[in-house]
Formats: C-alpha cells, sequence, structure tokens
C-alpha cells in the first residue's frame, strides 16, 4: 500500500479541486463522532471489511480512507485492493497528522481514540503485573505477555487488543448502514428495505 498512500498536504489539494473524492473513516462509531474530517463518511473496519465487494461494485470515484493513525486505514485499503479496487488511497498519519497540519475537523468530544486505550490498557496491565511481582514472582510473566503481543501486533499490523476494546459499550455510537452510505456516496436513492433483505 505505500505507493496508495497520500499526505494531509496532499489531501487538502485534492480536496480543494476534486468534488469526487470521498472520505472512508474507518474508525470506531465514537473515535467518529468525537472528532472527524469534514465530508467524510464512518465505516467501521470489520463493517468495511464485511462488505468490501457491494463496497467495491459501487464505488468508482477516488477513495481515501482515514483512521487515526494510517495503520487501520491500511488494513482496509489491503482489503479493498484484494477485492479488485484500484481507486483507493490511505491518508499518511490518519486523523492525528491532519491536525497537526492544520486541517479542518469536525469536533464534537473529548473520547479517547481506540489506539490511546490500548496503551492505557497494555501500560496499566504491564505497569500491574510488575508490582504484582515484588509480592508473586510468576506475576513478572503477564508483562512478558504483553510485550510479545505488542511485538506481535506491530509485526502484524494487528492489534487483537484494539478489535475487543472496540466492542466494548464505550466505543460504540450510531450503527453504519453500508446501503445508506453508499447511497450518499454515489448520489442514487436507498433501495426499499424488501429489497435490501432480498
Amino acid at each position: 500500500m505505500s505507493n496508495n498512500v497520500i499526505t494531509p498536504v496532499e489531501l487538502r489539494h485534492l480536496i480543494s479541486n476534486d468534488a469526487d473524492v470521498h472520505l472512508i473513516d474507518v474508525r470506531t462509531a465514537a473515535e467518529f463522532e468525537s472528532a472527524h474530517i469534514p465530508g467524510s463518511y464512518h465505516v467501521p473496519l470489520d463493517t468495511l471489511s464485511e462488505h468490501r465487494d457491494e463496497i467495491k461494485r459501487h464505488l468508482t470515484q477516488p477513495v481515501v480512507l482515514v483512521c487515526q493513525s494510517g495503520n487501520r486505514a491500511s488494513q482496509a485499503g489491503e482489503q479493498l485492493a484484494a477485492a479488485g479496487m484500484e481507486n483507493v488511497r490511505v491518508l499518511e498519519g490518519g486523523v492525528g497528522q491532519w491536525t497537526m497540519v492544520g486541517g479542518d475537523i469536525n469536533a464534537a468530544g473529548q473520547k479517547w481514540g481506540l489506539e490511546r486505550q490500548v496503551r492505557l490498557v497494555a501500560g496499566s496491565i504491564v505497569l500491574i503485573s510488575v508490582i504484582a511481582s515484588l509480592f508473586v514472582r510468576p506475576l513478572a510473566l503477564i508483562a512478558g505477555f504483553v510485550g510479545a503481543g505488542l511485538t506481535f501486533s506491530a509485526v502484524t499490523n494487528t492489534c487483537g487488543m484494539a478489535m475487543v476494546l472496540s466492542k466494548l459499550p464505550y466505543n460504540k455510537g450510531a450503527t453504519c448502514d453500508v446501503r445508506e452510505v453508499i447511497a450518499e456516496l454515489t448520489g442514487t436513492p436507498t433501495p426499499p428495505a424488501s429489497a435490501q433483505a432480498s
């Protein structure tokens, strides 16, 4: 996906010159509701994974995938590329880098992003297990287990802890109906519920 990366500066230029570009934010509902790039559409990573073929069938315009740091957007890009989409790019550095270069943002709250939550949980587990190992030595193994998990996460560009945390009520928000998002992106009416069920 390295050749399909777009920098925040390039994206700002693209948005101002190409009305057909679509931004798809693959973060959790809570992250999206807390802050997102104006004009972006919300399709969480797990939902996008389930509907990638449907998205490919309907979206022919340029698409830029967005997350907090670029990792989840890269995963989404790989999944869409595997489905045959060639019009997809990933925002380098995600929303974090976008805001650092002064990009516009719609901010509505102060909920922690998923990656920050992972750092809090992983750090807390390591800290508690190291302190507890002063009294019960084998508990130090827990810190090693977390370290191994973080290493695996970096090597595979996946994160099991993030997947688990994304399911918590704190990270839930309005659900995403992919058909409605596709209808908005393509400018076509949403099919009636009976047609969607068929």
